[in-house]
């Protein structure tokens, strides 16, 4: 019997009895580098992926992976934290690549149970542990050789921007990432978090760096937060309109309302943190430091 042939609810329970057998262990030490069908769940690891080459080898992406172009045009298993190991499996996959945090973590226990390879690679929110999360992928799917180069290419990126952040002014921009704003509620980018690595590495200033995580901010806290510049991703389910944030109370009052000052990103550009995050991180430098970063 394959693994087409049945149910959803069968396969849901053979998998669940399985997850009872394997040990963490033993499902995190199955490779496959040779896998020719995989389902990539994480927008950088899709991202990584075509750049080393191997994106004739991806079946399914998950709702994250919208760079490039070209993989929206894979099946869609949806979003990375909200997996169903059912329409993963369906896909026949010979390996599962998949970012650190994906979810839910029963679903994802039932996929490290089944006899497909799954591989989690590890993706702290910092500039530095690029490359290593670069060559995790090469390795995972039999292209070291490969990744190897591009981290390099990658690890050269970041130590150059580092450079030309260095002979910014001293004086540097506040700049307050704003992740969503619902009812009014202000969900902002603290310390330990992509958006707070991308703002420094940029040449900025956490502006919510008395937080940590991604966390609720009081019109106090924001008016005391000071920020020069509000940084919002472009797209994606987190996507804020300019005017809804200066309409709020607490922006009113802060120097980026008195001077309108609003970057906006592609989301997965500027918190991926991948291959072209030397690029998104320079963008944003330019932005914050007009005239700085000629070219």
């Amino acid at each position: 019997m394959t693994m087409r042939s049945l149910s959803k609810t069968g396969i849901y329970a053979l998998l669940m009895a399985a997850a009872w057998s394997v040990t963490p262990l033993q499902a995190a030490e199955k490779q496959n580098p040779a896998a020719q069908r995989i389902v990539s769940i994480g927008g950088t690891i899709t991202e990584i992926l075509y750049a080393l080459g191997a994106q004739d080898r991806i079946v399914a992406r998950d709702a994250t992976s919208s760079y490039p172009l070209d993989a929206l045009k894979k099946a869609d298993i949806g979003y990375m934290r909200a997996l169903s190991p059912e329409g993963i499996l369906g896909q026949t996959p010979d390996l599962i690549l998949s970012e650190d945090g994906a979810g839910p973590p029963d679903a994802v226990s039932i996929l490290k149970a089944s006899e497909i390879a799954v591989v989690t690679i590890d993706t702290p929110p910092a500039g530095a542990a690029i490359p290593k999360k670069i060559r995790d992928v090469g390795a995972a799917v039999g292209l070291s050789d490969k990744a190897d180069v591009l981290a390099a290419k990658t690890d050269a990126d970041l130590k150059a921007l580092a450079a030309e952040v260095a002979k910014l002014p001293a004086e540097r921009k506040r700049v307050l990432f704003v992740l969503s704003v619902s009812g009014g509620r202000i969900m902002a980018g603290g310390k330990d978090t992509e958006a707070a690595e991308i703002i420094e590495m940029s040449g900025g200033i956490n502006a919510a760096e008395g937080i940590s995580g991604y966390k609720p901010l009081t019109d106090e806290a924001v008016i005391g937060a000071k920020p020069d510049v509000i940084l919002l991703m472009q797209s994606g389910n987190h996507g804020v309109k300019p005017d809804e944030v200066f309409a709020l109370p607490a922006f009113q009052s802060t120097p980026a309302a008195a001077k309108k000052a609003i970057v906006q990103m592609d989301g997965l550009f500027l918190l991926g943190f991948g291959p072209r995050t030397p690029e998104a991180a320079r963008s944003l430098a330019a932005q914050l430091y007009p005239g700085a970063f000629p070219g």
